[in-house]
């Protein structure tokens, strides 16, 4: 006999879906907003200005992402709260740890190398 992976669904109302809907597309558009304002601006006598532009602009991406992660962390632990699963609770920290990282990673790497 094989066994079976167990899964639980989380029990939500559809009022809690539909919060929960217009929570990810503000989250998802706050981090796009940030993502496409920053422009990448060529600079034609200095090679390095182009190189940090665009290094601004990807750092840019990265801190959209771990914004992302970051809501979806709170989101989880919320939910884990509310369900009383530890292990949900144990990845709802974890996710909210490594979006905190990834959200100020050009910060920790400025840290890190005293630039």
């Amino acid at each position: 006999m094989k066994n079976k992976k167990r899964t639980t669904k989380l029990l939500m109302s559809s009022k809690m879906k539909k919060g929960f809907r217009y929570y990810a597309a503000a989250i998802l558009c706050c981090c796009v907003t940030v993502a496409m304002t920053s422009t990448v601006f060529a600079a034609s006598g200095d090679p390095l200005a182009v190189i940090n532009n665009l290094s601004d602009f990807i750092f840019g991406i990265i801190r959209a992402i771990g914004l992302i992660l970051l809501g979806f962390g709170i989101v989880q632990i919320g939910l884990s709260l509310k369900s009383h699963d530890p292990s949900q609770r144990a990845n709802g920290f974890l996710t909210l740890a490594g979006g905190v990282i990834i959200t100020f990673a050009k910060e920790i790497l400025n840290l890190i190398t005293g630039a």
